[in-house]
């Protein structure tokens, strides 16, 4: 694509005010842009509460980037992508989330010194990616149990800090609140299917999919969605599949029904859900859309990675 150079030569580097406030996170910001070099890299600060992204990110391009990278977790790479998709930059990550699943899936290091040192290595490539009613995702989107389980999660995060541990809690604090499952009409590809789930779950994360042993990796690689159908009704469920997806041990047909789609239209019997979209979640109208993007995102694909 024309703008992208093969090693970047003019980075910024995007931090978000609301996720990057401690001191550890400050101080991996500022060794990754040792490692750029001060003279290659700028730093941006995205406040989401005053400023759209997409400011931010054209500025940046307006001051001549030619890679833009999002230094955060999940959500505040997703965002950073949604506003390059489609532009002449490349998109690169440097992890400072819970989980970094897109980072980690591209087989960047977690610590972000590290991975700024990948970066600078990876050469320009082009990729699809997914959309939900218009809204980029990188890893996932889902509607049911995992977007309560999120709501739950900012309470907790709030009281006791952003530590893994407390994410597992609030899952179990969320199954405990749990009264009935979804009622969804899907439309996949042309085919049509009705559910009772507590959880509808699309995923563009191979390495996701892997990491709990979960079917789909090659819907993904086709340049598809790889969607899971959670099976279950009572709480009793809910615990005994979590169990087993963090035993590995989670079987489609009997836990979950899979299915390969690049469209999947979702129907909810309510008119409004709450929709989770790579960490971050939203209130959204049915029906959802999802579908691969039409204009590629160039992402600094480490050497090695499979894009």
């Amino acid at each position: 694509m024309e703008g992208v150079t093969d090693a970047p030569r003019a980075i910024a580097v995007v931090t978000n005010r609301k996720s990057g406030t401690n001191a550890r996170d400050r101080d991996a910001v500022d060794r990754a842009m040792a490692e750029f070099g001060r003279d290659r890299a700028r730093l941006y600060t995205w406040a989401p509460k005053h400023q759209k992204i997409e400011e931010v990110v054209d500025r940046a391009l307006e001051d001549g980037a030619d890679t833009v990278v999002a230094a955060g977790g999940d959500g505040t790479a997703m965002a950073v992508a949604g506003a390059l998709l489609g532009k002449s930059a490349a998109f690169a990550v440097l992890p400072l989330g819970t989980f970094n699943y897109f980072a980690r899936g591209l087989g960047l290091p977690e610590d972000p010194a590290e991975a700024a040192r990948a970066v600078l290595d990876a050469p320009a490539h082009p990729i699809r990616v997914g959309q939900v009613n218009g809204t980029v995702f990188l890893n996932n989107a889902s509607l049911g149990i995992y977007p309560a389980v999120l709501k739950q999660r900012e309470s907790v995060y709030a009281r006791y800090g952003r530590r893994r541990i407390m994410a597992h809690w609030s899952a179990a604090q969320t199954f405990m609140k749990f009264q009935r499952p979804m009622h969804l009409q899907i439309e996949a590809d042309g085919r049509e299917i009705e559910a009772r789930t507590p959880l509808l779950f699309v995923s563009r994360s191979a390495f996701q999919l892997e990491k709990f042993g979960l079917s789909g990796a090659e819907a993904i690689s086709e340049d598809g969605f790889a969607v899971l159908i959670a099976r279950g009704e009572t709480r009793a469920d809910l615990f005994r599949t979590a169990l087993r997806l963090c035993t590995r041990s989670a079987v489609e047909g009997r836990d979950y029904d899979f299915l390969a789609a690049r469209h999947l239209r979702v129907r909810s019997s309510k008119s409004r859900s709450l929709l989770a979209y790579d960490g971050e979640k939203r209130l959204s109208p049915s029906p959802f859309e999802f579908r691969m993007s039409r204009a590629p995102l160039t992402i600094r694909l480490p050497q090695g990675a499979s894009g």
